[in-house]
């Protein structure tokens, strides 16, 4: 619960209890406490076993804990039901990008080699598309088309 607590901050919440509750009524206001504390977790566990006699057989394996969201997802995707393990299992990201690597390298080296042969053999210099090229500016005066919707 204060897992976040060092030990010099205990320490300070100590000494500041001291101070203002007194070393007299110190004991007293920790037994309070303590005791506030267990009635309190007595009636949590009074309503869930309510609750869970309410909700009936159907829910007999029903856990509150549940209802957290990260809790529930990963129930859910821990079993085995969907078939996400052999899933997981199966794919390796690695191969994959292995394979895809060199599926573009030998298109590379097949389209450079055919289009070397191809354009020199035939003289013509549109085989390859150039993709750094930037599209030639058609006529200066022509306008682009006006569009209402998107003024």
């Amino acid at each position: 619960m204060f897992n976040d607590i060092g030990p010099l901050e205990l320490v300070a919440l100590v000494v500041l209890a001291v101070l203002v509750f007194g070393p007299d009524k110190l004991p007293k206001m920790i037994q309070d406490v303590t005791r506030t504390i267990r009635k309190i977790r007595e009636f949590s566990e009074t309503a869930k076993a309510d609750i869970r006699e309410e909700l009936g057989p159907e829910f007999k394996d029903f856990e509150f804990e549940d209802l957290n969201p990260k809790t529930f997802l990963r129930k859910q995707l821990d079993s085995d039901e969907l078939g996400l393990k052999e899933i997981r299992n199966g794919f390796d990201l690695k191969k994959e990008m292995a394979e895809v690597t060199d599926a573009v390298h030998s298109r590379e080296s097949e389209s450079s080699s055919s289009g070397s042969g191809s354009g020199s053999g035939s003289g013509s210099a549109g085989s390859t598309v150039d993709m750094t090229k930037k599209p030639e500016k058609s006529d200066q005066d022509e306008r682009p088309p006006f569009d209402a919707d998107a003024t």
